[in-house]
């Protein structure tokens, strides 16, 4: 069952973070913990005794729920644990959710689009930057990715300017 991250539990989420996501696509220590301090911004995990299994760092704002990253422990991999963690998630959110996801230019991209797509979520091929995460990371092409069906040029550059602006703070 997904609960709110424990302040103490949070170097077990950022190590999963670093293992799973390159460089670009996270912040330093520091500002990752930071975010904490936002009230939009909550972390959710999957917790077996003490152990985090996997978890959901989310952005939760009136217009829809952006799920910044999501991963699970390798250790704990291609078992259906993913699986039921996103569907827990979109289940408790009342909204649409929405994610960034990499062009589908490798066969790991290919996979990874495909679990969304097994987990209703609908890929929106529009163009889109993912800006700089913090210093010294680089911009990455990406795509978003939403639940309740695919969006229209306006609700994706409605989406982008709410992303710029609130997570990505350009």
């Amino acid at each position: 069952m997904l609960q709110k991250l424990n302040l103490q539990d949070f170097k077990q989420v950022y190590d999963i973070m670093e293992a799973s996501f390159p460089k670009d696509e996270h912040r330093p220590y520091n500002e990752q913990k930071a975010l904490l301090d936002i009230k939009e911004y909550q972390i959710y995990v999957e917790k077996e005794d003490k152990r985090i299994k996997g978890f959901l760092a989310v952005w939760e704002f009136d217009e829809v729920c952006f799920i910044e990253h999501f991963a699970v422990n390798s250790a704990y991999r291609n078992k259906g644990l993913g699986a039921k963690m996103i569907k827990e998630l979109c289940n408790q959110i009342p909204k649409r959710v929405c994610l960034e996801v990499e062009l589908p230019d490798t066969e790991m991209a290919r996979r990874r689009i495909g679990f969304y797509e097994r987990n209703n979520f609908y890929y929106n091929a529009y163009s889109y930057m993912q800006p700089s995460i913090s210093i010294g990371r680089n911009p990455i092409p990406l795509r978003i990715m939403t639940t309740n069906g695919k969006i229209t040029e306006e609700e994706f550059l409605e989406i982008k300017e709410l992303l710029y602006r609130r997570v990505y703070k350009c």
